[in-house]
Parts: structure tokens; sequence; C-alpha cells
């Protein structure tokens, strides 16, 4: 009964992507750089609970890891924008938080790249976010 419901509480705590991952390529330098954007919008699960996404949090808060075939970056920054919620850093059921990445440290993303955002709530399962970079990059780009 005890592992039912810890395996009940670990699923109920799971994020989900809600649409694209956005890369916005602001310097049209041709690679995505530390001053470039990775946007994704971030929302529970179904039934899951709510998660802290806060930032500038030290515990119990949503950590982003970022990996690239040059860098594993645990705990980048990232920055959270509010697109439905009530006000607080509480992602609840039926919010929205739009999630804004910058590639860290000298991590550059090219043509073709494979990388992953590593999205690991306090409790529940670890969101894998994959994508390959396209064979050629505008400012803005869609990686479904």
């Amino acid at each position: 009964k005890d592992t039912v419901f810890a395996g009940l509480e670990k699923a109920r705590g799971n994020l989900e992507v809600r649409g694209a991952l956005t890369i916005i390529d602001t310097n049209a330098s041709g690679t995505i750089t530390t001053a470039d954007d990775i946007v994704f919008n971030l929302a529970t699960a179904a039934g899951g609970f709510p998660v802290l996404v806060d930032p500038s949090a030290t515990t119990n808060s949503v950590v982003v890891n970022y990996i690239d075939a040059e860098d594993r970056v645990a705990d980048a920054t990232y920055t959270v924008n509010e697109i439905q919620g009530d006000g607080d850093n509480l992602l609840e059921n039926g919010e929205l938080f739009e999630i804004t990445v910058n590639p860290p440290g000298t991590s550059t993303l090219v043509a073709n790249e494979i990388f992953t955002l590593e999205v690991v709530p306090p409790q529940g399962g670890t969101l894998l976010i994959e994508r390959t970079m396209p064979p050629e990059l505008d400012v803005v780009m869609d990686l479904h």
C-alpha cells in the first residue's frame, strides 16, 4: 500500500512542456550562445501537485540542468514569466509559466547539434527536453 501511494505521489508531481520550444538568436549571429534564449512553456501534468518555480530559491524549487556536446551545467540560470496564474511562484493546475534559459558558460549551439534541458522538480519525475538544432538557423526557430 505504501509503495503504491509513494508511486502516485511521485507521478502527481510531474511537469510537462506545453507547446513548442523556441530558440531566439537575439544577435542574429547564426549560433546560439549565452546571449540568446531557449524558451518553453511549463505546466503541471493532469492531477499534478503544485511546484515551486522560483529561480532565486535555494531549496524546494525547480532546477534546470543544461546538457550539450561540450558541457553539462547543473542549476543553469533561468527566468520565469507567468502566462496564466495567480501571481505567485507556485505552478498549480491550470497555470502556465514561460521559462527562458540562456545556454550557460562557453556553450555554443550550432546547426544539427543536440541539446537537452533537464527540468527537475523537488518531487516527482524529471522532465527531459531534448532537441536537435536545425541545419540552418533563423533568428526565431520553433523546435517541436
